[in-house]
């Protein structure tokens, strides 16, 4: 069966700010709409090597992509290589290090932040390079791209709950709130995702530490949520999800083959 998915990337939220402060998501989880699992994420957590992680389902350690200053394009295969293969089409709205890693290396803003090339691993993308691009800005962007190229794989990467935990720490009211503010912006949008059959994965990279930081072994640094949206979904709370397996999971709701980790037990 193939399904159309979102995958939303909230950069840097920590699984207590997720689990506490998203009201919005934790209705629809209440309302027998969506699922909350909680996941530990590989090491090291930082941002460039987690969305490697995420994207193609191989931990830092075995990527290469060890720190956030690997400027290179994947030597895995990711699951947009595995969408244009398989006859998919894909987007993305996000950070410029996504793009840097599944298209062109290094990034040119110019060349880059609007892209629309079939050729690509990610054909359709509106790239950002400011850690304070606003995040409403950015549900726009990815929305104007659902709306303009119906991609059956659509990545959306916000950015300012990890510029605010970076700025102010873990435990402020500024981190706090971030989190908070994309939930409440978040709800403008799923309803309409999940209406047009869209199956919705939301989840972080990783958390934050109170020293406005993140790449150790502190549970609030390793800790993230999963939210889960869709019919395609078993719901079944008590399975236990890693964050290798996201990639894998994306790549069924495809439609996909592949030879990525997966787990059955969160599909229906």
């Amino acid at each position: 069966m193939h399904s159309k998915v979102i995958l939303v990337v909230i950069d840097g939220l920590a699984w207590q700010v997720a689990h506490d402060g998203m009201g919005y998501l934790q209705g629809l989880r209440e309302a027998g709409l969506a699922s909350l699992y909680r996941l530990e994420c590989a090491l090291p957590s930082l941002s460039r090597p987690l969305y490697e992680c995420i994207l193609t389902g191989v931990p830092p350690v075995e990527s290469g992509i060890v720190h956030n200053d690997v400027v290179r394009l994947t030597s895995q295969e990711s699951i947009f290589s595995l969408a244009r293969t398989g006859g998919r089409k894909t987007a993305a709205a996000a950070y410029h290090w996504v793009s840097e890693l599944y298209n062109r290396a290094p990034y040119d803003a110019v060349r880059d932040r609007f892209t629309d090339d079939a050729t690509l691993p990610i054909q359709h993308g509106v790239f950002y390079h400011c850690d304070d691009y606003p995040d409403d800005h950015l549900l726009v962007d990815a929305e104007s791209l659902r709306r303009r190229h119906d991609p059956d794989f659509l990545l959306i990467h916000p950015m300012n709950v990890d510029d605010a935990g970076h700025r102010y720490g873990l435990d402020s009211s500024q981190y706090r709130n971030a989190g908070r503010r994309f939930d409440k912006l978040l709800s403008a949008y799923l309803p309409h995702w999940l209406a047009e059959g869209y199956q919705v994965l939301v989840t972080s990279d990783h958390g934050m530490n109170n020293d406005r930081t993140h790449g150790g072994l502190l549970p609030e640094e390793r800790q993230v949520p999963l939210f889960l949206l869709g019919n395609r979904f078993s719901h079944c709370h008590e399975a236990p999800v890693r964050q290798t397996e996201l990639c894998g999971i994306v790549a069924d709701l495809l439609g996909l083959s592949h030879n990525k980790q997966r787990n059955p037990e969160l599909l229906a």
